[in-house]
């Protein structure tokens, strides 16, 4: 069974922050064949599609599209904000290895 990802407060608060829900975007989650490891993240502001998993909290949306929910299923999506700078991360444990950039992994 394919478990929608868990959004965290924290990512949540940053798409408040940055008004994606007030421009009708929602942050997408998608798993892509390539980078170094075999997948890689893509992570952007779009606009929903109708076949989309749709994850809302207090007007702000993460969605992901049916590919690739499997490859994010139990999933956390969460934001940090450190030294090396902030950005959206994904704990994934579907995951098996990922590289040092942390947008790419293998299963």
């Amino acid at each position: 069974m394919n478990l929608p990802p868990k959004v965290t407060d924290r990512a949540f608060a940053r798409l408040s922050e940055i008004g994606a829900g007030a421009e009708g975007q929602a942050l997408r989650v998608a798993v892509e064949g390539g980078g170094c490891s075999g997948f890689q993240y893509d992570i952007r502001l779009d606009a929903p599609a109708e076949d989309d998993i749709v994850i809302e909290e207090a007007g702000q949306r993460v969605v992901v599209d049916p590919v690739s929910l499997p490859f994010l299923s139990g999933a956390v999506i969460d934001f940090a904000d450190e030294l090396i700078g902030a950005r959206f991360v994904i704990e994934n444990p579907n995951a098996t290895s990922s590289c040092g950039c942390g947008t790419s992994f293998s299963i």
